[in-house]
């Protein structure tokens, strides 16, 4: 909308979801000299949850934890694992179809006492 020049109009928009998901809309503006077609997509999230995972296990012997993950947005995901620590794993991708909970597998296998 070109804030800061001298010809910009502001548009508010208020937005009030009763639902976590993706919200897409377009926003047409029409004139006699020119038409435009916003297009924005809101997605809302749950409010954060912290979690925290205690994993015992022997030495060399590994443990795995499926962490649930919950798409209830209105498209499929394909979610990226970035794992830091050592002796995690789990695999580099995960995909979690719209409306579905997939299972995240983390494990975690020490390689010495910590």
């Amino acid at each position: 909308l070109f804030l800061g020049r001298s010809d910009a109009v502001e548009l508010p928009i208020k937005f009030v979801p009763q639902h976590a998901g993706c919200y897409p809309c377009q926003i047409l503006l029409k004139s006699s000299h020119d038409v435009r077609v916003y297009e924005i997509e809101c997605v809302v999230n749950t409010d954060r949850a912290e979690a925290q995972l205690e994993f015992v296990t022997p030495a060399y012997q590994a443990v795995v934890q499926d962490i649930p993950i919950n798409n209830m947005s209105r498209r499929d995901w394909t979610l990226e694992a970035i794992l830091e620590g050592q002796g995690f794993y789990g695999p580099p991708l995960i995909n979690v179809g719209l409306g579905e909970t997939a299972l995240y597998p983390l494990t975690f296998k020490p390689v010495a006492e910590c």
